[in-house]
Formats: structure tokens, sequence, C-alpha cells
């Protein structure tokens, strides 16, 4: 791989172009080279079960495919598409997270990428790869 094409806060300003990733209250905290690292600020409306208070899957496996999706975006400039996804749930989930997700091979048609969920004591509570359709050159 060669080196990343937008930086954090070029990111930052295409990632809060989309109305659900602002609700979703994203920041991204680094972007290296076929790597980024997003945190979520929590919101109640995550919530699947007050009474155990923990975050519904949905959100987590969303986070995934993001991050994944956009550790590709800062590679390449541009949008891509979900193609497949595959979500692993390790925990329950509480509280502010941080996703780290990494592009794992970069094709001229399809590339693939992974993310990592972390809580905030930095156990690991969800993970997955998604394929995504690489833009025309």
């Amino acid at each position: 791989m060669s080196e990343t094409r937008l930086n954090a806060a070029e990111v930052q300003e295409k990632l809060l172009k989309g109305p659900y990733h602002q609700w979703l209250g994203l920041e991204v905290e680094a972007v290296a080279e076929g790597e980024i690292t997003l945190r979520a600020r929590f919101r109640e409306e995550w919530v699947v079960n007050p009474a155990g208070g923990y975050i519904h899957g949905g959100i987590l496996a969303a986070l995934v495919d993001l991050t994944a999706d956009w550790a590709l975006v800062a590679w390449t400039g541009k949008g891509v598409p979900t193609l497949d996804i595959r979500v692993d749930y390790h925990r329950a989930a509480r509280g502010d997270l941080r996703v780290k997700g990494k592009v794992i091979k970069v094709g001229k048609q399809v590339s693939s990428a992974e993310a990592w969920v972390y809580d905030a004591e930095n156990r690991l509570v969800a993970s997955g790869r998604g394929l995504y359709a690489m833009p025309a050159a």
C-alpha cells in the first residue's frame, strides 16, 4: 500500500456529511496507511434493553461496516459500497465506543477490510469483515 490519500480532518469532513454518521456522534481519532480509528459517543437510543443497559447489535454492526468502509474511503478518496459483511458479537457493549478499521486487500473491483469495536474499558465487543465495491479508476 502507498500513502494515505486523505488525512483525519478530511475524512472527518466527508464522514459528517452523512446525517446517520452525525447521529452516531462519530469522531475520527486517527487515519494511517490503510487504517482508521473512530469514536462513537453513546446515545440512550442505542439501548436495546433498559434493564441491561446494553447497546443493540445493529449499532455495533453499523460501526463495523462503516469503519471498515471508511478505512477504504481514506485510502481511495471515494465511496465504496458494501457488498457483504460479517459481524461477530463478543460481549454486551455499554457507553462510548472506539472502532478500529484496517484495509485487508485492495482489489480492482472488490476490496476487503476489517473492524473491531471496543467499549470504554477497551474490551472487544464486536468485530467483523466486509467486502466493498471499488470505484472506477
